[in-house]
């Protein structure tokens, strides 16, 4: 397991590497200029200039490298730890009577749409709501899930089966934002339960937190149910059922256990997808989280926050992958 988190982690900066590339040169390629305002608003052609060259805008090259240099933490690391001219940067700007400018360890740089922001303050306010939003979401569909699969397994063909496998179907097809549209007029505009929008109180997490969890529950209700179906024919079940166990004990310890295998290869990519990828949930539901800004940047073309965003995905999806792996070996040891 040692060997495999070495090599997995080995390989995380080359596919980012990948991601990066990719990512910024589709973005690069994109018509219109990030420096432009709302309504196509345009600062004076030399203004444009300066600002081009003080953020590499005129050269992809020159991006490319500089963006890596600062937000891989080189930069922090030569300036900080090596020759400390970040702090001779901040006591000259202190003596000038000016507030010195911050420091990250990985630097994401200047947001170009959001004016005296940086992109790791951005995140640092978003990130926290969508990794709430997409946990609670999971920690719903997980449970859902699990139920209704467990429950559909045991009675097959029932109406239990029909009804779960049916809701199932409807959470994998229909859209997000049809989902939320339904539960907003339903529970928000008709019948006044919850909050029709916004964030910050337990009743604000219900219909957004619903609303991304459905899709996820239905295909794990699906896993469990196909899981639970196959090794309740097992003749370990026979086995144990022979021995006069309870059925709730063979259900949930024995048979339930290994169906969850696959659910659990699943929750790696789900969780990371719960987590960063509701730009539908939050646009629908006015939630101040990651998915506006990043709809905003690819809007505006903001490339700072545009790469900034997409990088901290795709870790957090690489990341959720290895830890949903190696817990994967820990429940079952014969797996290499």
């Amino acid at each position: 397991m040692t060997t495999m988190i070495a090599r997995r982690l080995l390989q995380l900066p080359i596919i980012l590497l990948i991601i990066y590339t990719l990512t910024l040169s589709l973005a690069w390629a994109v018509p219109g200029n990030p420096l432009e305002k709302g309504e196509g608003r345009r600062p004076p052609e030399e203004v444009v200039e300066a600002m081009s060259r003080q953020y590499n805008l005129d050269r992809f090259d020159r991006f490319f490298t500089s963006y890596l240099y600062n937000a891989t933490g080189v930069r922090w690391l030569w300036e900080s730890v090596l020759t400390d001219r970040a702090g001779q940067a901040r006591e000259r700007a202190i003596e000038a009577g000016q507030s010195p400018p911050p420091r990250f360890v990985f630097d994401f740089g200047p947001s170009l749409q959001y004016e005296d922001w940086r992109v790791n303050e951005i995140v640092a306010d978003a990130l926290p709501v969508s990794v709430t939003l997409g946990a609670i979401a999971i920690l719903i569909a997980l449970v859902v899930g699990v139920f209704a699969g467990v429950v559909g397994a045991v009675r097959p063909n029932s109406f239990a089966d029909l009804a779960t496998l049916t809701v199932a179907l409807v959470g994998i097809s229909l859209p997000s934002f049809v989902i939320g549209t339904v539960l907003v007029v339903v529970f928000g505009v008709w019948l006044r339960l919850f909050p029709i929008g916004g964030w910050g109180t337990p009743a604000q997490m219900v219909l957004p937190a619903v609303t991304l969890s459905l899709p996820f529950a239905a295909y794990i209700a699906r896993l469990t149910r196909m899981g639970m179906i196959e090794h309740l024919k097992a003749d370990f079940i026979r086995t144990a059922r022979a021995k006069g166990l309870p059925e709730s004990r063979v259900l949930l310890k024995h048979a339930l256990k290994n169906a969850f295998l696959p659910v659990l290869s699943y929750l790696g990519p789900a969780a990371a997808l719960a987590m960063t990828g509701s730009f539908v949930v939050e646009r629908v539901f006015t939630i101040p989280g990651m998915g506006q800004h990043f709809v905003n940047a690819v809007l505006n073309k903001d490339l700072f926050l545009i790469m900034g965003v997409v990088l901290i995905f795709a870790t957090m999806l690489i990341v959720f992958n290895l830890l949903v792996d190696v817990l994967y070996r820990w429940v079952d040891p014969r797996i290499d």
